[in-house]
């Protein structure tokens, strides 16, 4: 019973976000077709909205922790689910996502991330796509603000381990910008592949700077062990008794 409930509510809280979504898109269309800034308001107004009925609907409430990047710099997260995204958004000033290039076509989504600036990268064409990463970067497209590239390249699901792309490093090495490594659990509670959603507290970690300067070696080992490390935490914190990964600091 009390599972058909949760099923019940998933897909409320589904519907009701997507309907807010095409709204907002809407109504901010004509300020985001003006300025990005229009574009960020939406988008940090969606944040919001889909905060409150996550809270309301299926019981999921999300806390932010660690010290929360504001000046320019390059924010490598783990990837569970969509909502360690929209955490993310909401808690920095001015994201700019490093994305699938497929998602430029996804209906409001794409809009508003092309406005907002963030860089497209094909799947499968690595050279290709880090280059084209830097030059997006570099002619400026890329607006002042918290660059964010997810390490793995996909969602990854709690208990999975994939190995990190040098992507991040090429970043960090040639943006010379303070890196913040950041560890979440949310795909416990809003998983990927199903549309059930789970109580419970979300969290997104920003753990300590790695400032600029690192070897390629040092950089990724110390990268990966700390979000991996952090994020096993905050599944077990959150009562996750599922195998994790074991990652060895190098």
């Amino acid at each position: 019973m009390v599972l058909a409930w949760r099923w019940i509510m998933s897909i409320l809280f589904v519907v009701a976000n997507a309907v807010m979504m095409l709204l907002m898109g809407i109504v901010f269309l004509p300020w985001a077709a003006l300025s990005p800034n229009g574009a960020l308001a939406a988008c940090k107004a969606y944040t919001y909205w889909v905060r409150f009925t996550a809270w309301a609907l299926v019981g999921i409430t999300w806390e932010v922790r660690g010290e929360v990047p504001d000046e320019e710099c390059l924010v490598v997260a783990k990837h569970q689910s969509f909502l360690d995204i929209i955490i993310i958004f909401q808690a920095v000033p001015r994201p700019r996502f490093i994305m699938k290039r497929e998602l430029l076509w996804t209906p409001i989504i794409g809009l508003y991330a092309w406005r907002l600036g963030c860089v497209p990268v094909a799947r499968g064409k690595r050279g290709a796509a880090i280059k084209r990463m830097m030059a997006d970067v570099k002619s400026g497209r890329v607006a002042p603000g918290q660059l964010v590239i997810y390490p793995q390249g996909t969602r990854v699901k709690p208990g999975e381990y994939r190995p990190f792309k040098v992507g991040s490093y090429v970043l960090y090495d040639q943006l010379a910008q303070p890196c913040v490594p950041t560890a979440t659990n949310a795909g416990l509670f809003w998983p990927k592949g199903t549309m059930l959603r789970k109580p419970g507290r979300a969290v997104v970690d920003f753990l300590p700077r790695i400032e600029p300067g690192q070897g390629q070696n040092d950089f990724m080992g110390y990268l990966e062990y700390e979000i991996e490390t952090g994020s096993n935490a905050l599944m077990r914190e959150a009562g996750y008794d599922g195998e994790l990964p074991k990652v060895e600091q190098s």
